[in-house]
């Protein structure tokens, strides 16, 4: 990715967003992301719902630090 367009996301709401969330949730993100991995070939409910749970939060939280300041 360029430097020109860092700058042309980052002065966009979604960009912003995605930069952001990014950084600041990819230990939930990951965690979130194993947990289907591992689980995907014997699927039942809420089997991951801790760690989308975490990853959730973090996202919400993401948002509200970014967007209402």
């Amino acid at each position: 990715m360029s430097l020109s367009s860092t700058v042309n996301t980052t002065k966009r709401p979604l960009g912003r967003l995605a930069l952001h969330s990014t950084a600041t949730c990819s230990v939930h993100a990951t965690a979130y992301g194993r947990c289907v991995l591992a689980t995907y070939t014997d699927v039942t409910k809420d089997v991951c719902k801790e760690e989308f749970s975490k990853f959730a939060l973090c996202l919400r939280q993401a948002v509200c630090s970014l967007f209402l300041r």
